[in-house]
């Protein structure tokens, strides 16, 4: 059990049967009356922010997240195959968990998965991935002054702006979090 004294950015508690992480807190000690910690979190498993205050020395339940590192092997439809590097064991993950990072999994990668008491309840990609154009059209001509792009879809299926000087076959980097190209590869 941890005390809001322990409170701490990127701390996980159960709160309600929730995973919450703390985004952001402070601890307040007004002239009159007991001293409170006001708080913000962000549900680990919707991505929900909620704020809540509490009274300063309220206890808690600590959540216990685990992060391994794990390789992307395929998908079958419906769900995605992991392998554990260590000891070769593969896991098979629902597409709901995986959701729209399922646009930045390329077959071999290396992927984190949080678990929590023994059950995978995240899938994190990397910041940047290196992904091939697949399907591009030709820049036109004439329309380089501007700085323009135009649309891309790399192999994963992921549709994204490039630059007009891109082909299909070119490799680019891609920021996860935005999906926006960041450079040519």
């Amino acid at each position: 059990m941890i005390s809001t004294a322990d409170f701490r950015n990127g701390l996980v508690i159960n709160l309600g049967g929730d995973l919450m992480g703390i985004i952001e807190f402070q601890h307040v000690k007004p002239g009159k009356g007991p001293a409170f910690v006001r708080t913000k979190f962000k549900n680990f498993l919707t991505g929900r922010v909620l704020e809540k205050t509490f009274r300063s020395g309220e206890k808690f339940e600590e959540a216990r997240i685990e992060e391994q590192r794990w390789q992307y092997l395929y998908s079958d439809g419906d769900q995605f195959h992991f392998m554990d590097y260590e000891t070769y064991e593969q896991l098979a993950v629902n597409d709901d968990l995986v959701g729209d990072k399922a646009l930045w999994l390329k077959e071999n990668d290396d992927i984190s998965l949080m678990f929590y008491n023994g059950a995978v309840i995240s899938v994190e990609v990397p910041s940047h991935v290196v992904l091939t154009i697949s399907k591009s059209d030709p820049g036109v001509q004439g329309d380089r002054s501007s700085g323009a792009k135009k649309p891309a879809t790399l192999e994963t299926g992921a549709a994204i702006q490039v630059p007009l000087f891109l082909n299909e076959g070119d490799k680019v980097k891609v920021d996860t979090r935005t999906g926006e190209y960041v450079e040519r590869m």
